[in-house]
């Protein structure tokens, strides 16, 4: 009796794996979600994903100098100036992770006290 219930629960956890694998084989080949996937990294190489930390929002002249006080003390990176009426925008730069962009912030926070990460 011992051996048959051993021997029912092997067959019964063999026959319960086979389907398990086959279900996840018919998800992962599924065509619709590859289309998605790519579709998905197309608008991202388009449209840009990620965050940047904005500095300043205000004044051309505040923002231009601002702009020039970082490129000074940080060199390695990338600042950008924007204008969106009515304001000019200090953004500085291009992080694919929030992790990342609140890492520089952290140090960046230091010598620019109103800087916020933004995303893209």
């Amino acid at each position: 009796m011992k051996k048959r219930s051993i021997i029912l629960s092997l067959i019964l956890g063999i026959i319960i794996g086979v389907f398990n694998s086959n279900a996840q084989d018919n998800i992962t080949e599924n065509k619709d979600i590859t289309a998605l996937i790519n579709k998905k990294r197309q608008y991202n190489k388009h449209n840009g994903t990620g965050y940047r930390i904005q500095l300043y929002n205000g004044l051309e002249t505040r923002a231009k100098s601002l702009e020039k006080r970082f490129q000074i003390k940080y060199p390695n990176i990338q600042t950008m100036l924007k204008y969106e009426e009515p304001e000019w925008k200090v953004q500085v730069g291009n992080y694919k992770t929030r992790l990342e962009a609140d890492r520089s912030l952290n140090e960046i926070r230091e010598q620019f006290n109103g800087a916020i990460v933004i995303p893209l």
